[in-house]
């Protein structure tokens, strides 16, 4: 199944914490925290403007974005869990 966000909505897949700490601790599953960093995977058209003109999006498709711990709401995607936030809740694109 695909889906294709609509106006300046954002799909996003979490990417994975690391499981170890700096000092090699290994955090078990129960102390995790969810990942606040994304791969996007599909972005809508953009919102629409007071004046009625369609604002595109900034973000793309492959860009690594920063998120907010509580943004969004989490759907399931054959079986995989993804993200669909605003795009104005997203707080940064990560350039490496």
């Amino acid at each position: 199944m695909k889906i294709r966000p609509l106006h300046d909505r954002v799909l996003i897949k979490r990417l994975e914490e690391n499981t170890k700490t700096a000092g090699g601790i290994i955090i078990p599953d129960t102390a995790k925290e969810k990942p606040s960093e994304g791969l996007v995977e599909a972005v809508g058209d953009g919102f629409r403007a007071e004046d009625g003109k369609i604002v595109p999006m900034t973000v793309k498709v492959g860009d690594k974005v920063l998120f907010g711990k509580w943004s969004g709401s989490e759907v399931k995607l054959n079986g995989e869990e993804r993200l669909i936030i605003k795009e104005s809740e997203i707080l940064g694109v990560v350039e490496d």
